[in-house]
Parts: C-alpha cells; sequence; structure tokens
C-alpha cells in the first residue's frame, strides 16, 4: 500500500466480539492479571506473548510498535522512553569491551555522547568517517572487532545525506551491522531499511508524533532475531514507552504524509531565499542546488525534509541576536513539531562537542538551526526578515506578539 494509506491504517487490533473503535485503545495499566501460574509464566518467555507488565509489553505500545514497522518495511520493533533510549539500548545490546564502532563524523550530539562514554568507560572504539565516501567506511571496517556502523538520513543540523546505499550495502558485503538514524527524514522521506539497513532508530518526539507533546523513541529492524536479541536488554535498562507517549504518537502518524510535504515545501522557499542574502554566508539543506549532499540527497530522499541551517555573517552574536528576535518561530529545542523552532546548536543540541569537534562536523559559531513548522510561509519569511534586519524586542508572550503580526 502507499504510504499515505498506511500512515493512516495504524495497527488496530480487534475486539472479541468482532467489532473494533477506530482510534487504538489506551490501556494505562502496568500489569495484567491472569487465571494460571502456568498462563503468567509462559508470558514471560519473549516480547510478543501475552502482556505481563508493561515494563515487557503493552497493547497501545504494540499498537505503535508494529505500526512503526510496517512504515518502515521491517520485520519488528521496540518502542522506547525516548530516541536515546532506543539509540543507548540498541548500543548497549550489541556491543561490548573491545568492539569497534564506525560512525558518520557528523552525528547527533546525543549519540556522539553515548559513544564517547562506551570508549571512555568499555574501551570500545569508535572510529569516525565522513558517510560520503564506501572506501573510507570499508577501510575502518577491515578490522576483526568491527560490529557496528552507525549513519543518520539527515545530518543535524548541517543537512549532510549519508550514502546510505552504498555504505549499506558495503556493511552488508562485510558483515557489519548498520544503525541508521531516520528522525529527521521520517518513513515519509526515507525507509533505510529498503536501502540495506539492519536497524532504523527513531526519536518519536519529532516527526512521528509531530505536534511537540511526546517524548519517544523507536528502533525497527530488519530482521526479527535481531530484534530478540536486542529486545531482553531494553527490559533491563527499562527505558520502555509509556503506553499514553505511544498512544499519542499513534495519533499523530495518520497525519504524517501531509505534515512532511508542508515541513519540506515551506523549508526549500525558505532555504532559496535565505541563499539571495548577502548577511547569510551559508545556508545547509539538502535539497538546495549548491549542498555537498544535494546529489545524494534527491536519489536517497523524497523531499529535503523540514530542518534548515544557516551562518549568518556577524558571527555568534549574530546567531544569538536572532533566535531572540524571531516572534512566529520560538526559540526551543528538539524540532518536528507542527510550529516553527530556532535555537543555536553549539551551545545546545551539539554543546558535548569541543571546538575541533564542532568544526569537523561543520558546525560554525554563527550557525542558527531552524525546524521549519507548516506556518504560512510568507509568515515564517517575514518574521526571518525582521530578526535578521535587527527588529524585534522583548516576547510579550501569550497572544500580543500574534496579534502584532497579524495586524
Amino acid at each position: 500500500m502507499d504510504l499515505n494509506t498506511r500512515a493512516v491504517h495504524v495497527v488496530n487490533q480487534p475486539f472479541d466480539h468482532g467489532s473494533w473503535p477506530l482510534s487504538v485503545p489506551l490501556v494505562q495499566s502496568s500489569a495484567f492479571a491472569f487465571s494460571s501460574a502456568d498462563e503468567l509464566a509462559g508470558a514471560m518467555a519473549g516480547p510478543d506473548g501475552r502482556y505481563v507488565y508493561s515494563r515487557r509489553g503493552n497493547p497501545t505500545v504494540r499498537a505503535l510498535e508494529q505500526t512503526l514497522a510496517g512504515l518502515e518495511g521491517g520485520a519488528g520493533a521496540i518502542a522506547f522512553a525516548s530516541g536515546m533510549g532506543a539509540i543507548s539500548g540498541v548500543l548497549l545490546a550489541l556491543l561490548k569491551p573491545g568492539d569497534r564502532v564506525v560512525a558518520q563524523r557528523c552525528l547527533y550530539g546525543g549519540t556522539f555522547a553515548v559513544l564517547s562514554d562506551l570508549a571512555r568507560r568499555y574501551g570500545i572504539e569508535v572510529v569516525y568517517v565522513s558517510g560520503d565516501e564506501v572506501a573510507e567506511f570499508e577501510e575502518a571496517a577491515v578490522h576483526p572487532a568491527v560490529r557496528l556502523l552507525v549513519l543518520e538520513t539527515i545530518a543535524n543540523p548541517t543537512g549532510q545525506v549519508a550514502d546510505l546505499p552504498g555504505l549499506l550495502a558495503a556493511a552488508r558485503r562485510l558483515g557489519v551491522t548498520s544503525m541508521v538514524d531516520n528522525s529527521l527524514a521520517s518513513p515519509a522521506l526515507c525507509r533505510p531499511i529498503e536501502l540495506g539497513a539492519d536497524i532504523v532508530v527513531h526519536s518519536t518526539t519529532k516527526y512521528l508524533s509531530g505536534h511537540s507533546d511526546v517524548l519517544g523513541g523507536a528502533a525497527v529492524f530488519a530482521d526479527d532475531a535481531l530484534r530478540r536479541k536486542v529486545w531482553p536488554r531494553t527490559v533491563e535498562l527499562g527505558a520502555c514507552a509509556d503506553p499514553f507517549a505511544a498512544w499519542l504518537t499513534l495519533r499523530g502518524i495518520p497525519t504524517l504524509p501531509l505534515r512532511m510535504r508542508e515541513h519540506c515545501a515551506n523549508a526549500a522557499v525558505l532555504a532559496e531565499r535565505l541563499a539571495g542574502r548577502s548577511d547569510v554566508t551559508a545556508v545547509h539543506y539538502p535539497w538546495l542546488a549548491g549542498h555537498p549532499s544535494y546529489a545524494t540527497a534527491r536519489k536517497v530522499l523524497a523531499g529535503g525534509g523540514g530542518l534548515l541551517s544557516f551562518e549568518l555573517a556577524g558571527g555568534r552574536e549574530a546567531g544569538r541576536a536572532f533566535i531572540e528576535r524571531v516572534r512566529v518561530a520560538k526559540l526551543a529545542l528538539s524540532l518536528g513539531g507542527v510550529e516553527s523552532l530556532v535555537t543555536h546548536p553549539a551551545s545546545t543540541s551539539h554543546r558535548e562537542l569541543d571546538a575541533e569537534a564542532l568544526e569537523a562536523a561543520g558546525i560554525g559559531a554563527g550557525l542558527v538551526r531552524m525546524s521549519v513548522g507548516i506556518e504560512g510561509v510568507e509568515d515564517l519569511w517575514g518574521d526571518i526578515e525582521r530578526a535578521l534586519a535587527g527588529e524585534g524586542g522583548e516576547d510579550p508572550g501569550g497572544w500580543g506578539h500574534l496579534s502584532l503580526l497579524l495586524g
């Protein structure tokens, strides 16, 4: 089925009497009762049995897992309490002291921090590569201790698009398990399992839920045996998804394709206009001609995404001033909601990186990251123009700033 159809028709199990609600029921229960000790013991055997305790499985959470597996084309999924819960759960389940990880250099700061901690505390070697050159990965991966390749579909905040077809094919040839963070693309723009990925991770907080009211994560597996290998460690970690967060994510998924089209359309317009300004020294958007990943993005993605970054000529101070002047867009962390957000990566999402690592990742002092929402594009552009011109001031809060914009 078309992705639009699959997104609308999320997994929803029928009731025993033959009918079912159109909305997936929220089962907000921590434990489930049994009529016999043998039934209870049997239900403890694995991830797909009867429900025992919501840390091990829950009807609403399982509906989300099955829906995400269907959207990504996977054999199964595990839902987590956050995107970092998903990433940490997979890394801790698959790695042991002495292993080597090959990772994309321009990597989300949280993932970089976890890998750095594993290297420091457990002797796991992490080798960073560009994500653009298959030969570079193959050179790093020709080592008996290599266990995992870590990539991102769209890198945050530079917009780099890794050569997923080439890198994932090479990983398969070399017997290296691959994990791709698809949070910034979502299944609406890319399905890495179809390109050869073994594991796809998501912060469901972002585009999948889409309304800035959920904290969640997920890992989708191409092979069910790999899911079963990871699942026991996730139970032990306790980073399980909350049923209500899973329910909210399921509520957001049916509009995912619609929202992604608006995110992409708005971001593309803003990127083109920003690229024509003298006070903007660089625009990082993979759908923009001239971006280093432009050709790869056109091959891998169905759209440029909703994340847009740009460098201001005035450096750090210009970036800080800009994010405090915008009014339609909000100064806030995270991304992927229907509203536009701005932030300064060097001091927020990538604060774990030192100056050398920031430079290697292509993050400048004046870089502004914008999560482009689905507002009217002319309202967003007017907001950007006013902020770049030095207009704006203290936000009065409430609806006062909108009344000024709306006249």
